[in-house]
């Protein structure tokens, strides 16, 4: 990249996580501890989100949770146990995005063949307070993943020891009934063995939230962009051209999916679809402030999102 300009530079923490699940969730929640303590306990979005503690969805989630994926539980409980916070309260915490719309949580991807290129947008308190991960669970396949305090690793961007590649975004659904949260499900097509392997993971669950995903998987000339919701899972092979996500679903299966898409999603795509028109290389694209008011790379602490690259 020439012509791009330069990413600013925030501390990344590296986080080690061995062994069976509840010990790789209490390695996080101890890394995370301090930052969950000093910033997110107070945040609004966590007030928003234990305000949810009632809805009638979240005893089916967990119910949902415990059959089907239980070692994941057991990574919450860790997770929670090295937290030192209530483990509802980080159960919760990790279905946001299922109950509700605008929690914080943004990114944008440009996927082209043999290619996922990803900004992550978040909560500007955690800057400098997020890692990556080096997980090694007992009986599933290792795997890197860029973890935010407080939270299971798998919605962010992260690449597992079978190959499989994966960049996550949001997709502001509106709530639907209860289903299996959408967190839940990004944790577990970490223990995938191929692309293919991931979406079949997501079509066999009921699903509450949403989220759009850039698949890829080693030795393939292709990526995938799937986009999974209540009413349906679906794929797009990238395999010439490459496209741009921002956080709103634009798949077409999707097409009546009750959403919110904020100003900073419609610019983000409108402007990400101009300069791929125009030959703009992946990297230059995530870093461009081209729009002023909604730009790619955001940086400006009054974000009308409320996110940070």
């Amino acid at each position: 990249m020439n012509d791009a300009a330069p990413l600013h530079s925030l501390e990344l923490h590296r986080v080690e996580a061995h062994g069976s699940h509840h010990e790789v969730g209490r390695a996080l929640g101890r890394w995370g501890a301090e930052a969950c303590h000093r910033h997110l306990v107070h945040s609004d979005a966590w007030a928003q989100i234990m305000a949810c503690r009632d809805q009638a969805e979240v005893p089916v989630m967990r119910a949902l949770l415990r059959q089907a994926f239980p070692w994941i539980e057991a990574e919450l409980a860790g997770l929670a146990e090295g937290l030192e916070l209530p483990p509802d309260e980080v159960f919760l915490w990790n279905c946001r995005g299922d109950l509700w719309a605008l929690a914080p949580d943004g990114c944008t991807t440009v996927l082209a063949p043999q290619r996922l290129s990803h900004n992550e947008d978040g909560d500007p308190g955690f800057a400098g307070a997020c890692g990556l991960v080096d997980a090694q669970p007992d009986g599933a396949p290792a795997f890197a993943s860029f973890v935010y305090p407080g939270s299971l690793p798998g919605h962010t961007f992260a690449v597992n020891a079978t190959g499989l590649a994966m960049t996550v975004n949001n997709i502001r659904a509106r709530r639907a009934e209860a289903g299996m949260p959408r967190m839940v499900l990004c944790r577990a097509l970490l223990a995938a063995g191929s692309a293919s392997e991931a979406v079949s993971i997501l079509q066999a669950h009921p699903r509450m939230g949403a989220f759009h995903l850039g698949l890829g998987q080693a030795g393939a000339a292709q990526t995938w962009s799937v986009e999974f919701s209540r009413t349906a899972v679906s794929v797009r092979p990238v395999t010439r051209a490459a496209i741009l996500h921002a956080n709103h679903a634009v798949h077409s299966a999707q097409e009546h999916l009750p959403q919110i898409i904020t100003a900073s999603s419609a610019h983000r795509q409108t402007r990400g679809d101009a300069l791929l028109e125009q030959g703009v290389e992946a990297r230059a694209i995530l870093a461009d402030t081209g729009d002023a008011a909604e730009p790619i790379l955001r940086r400006s602490p009054g974000d009308t999102d409320q996110e940070n690259t």
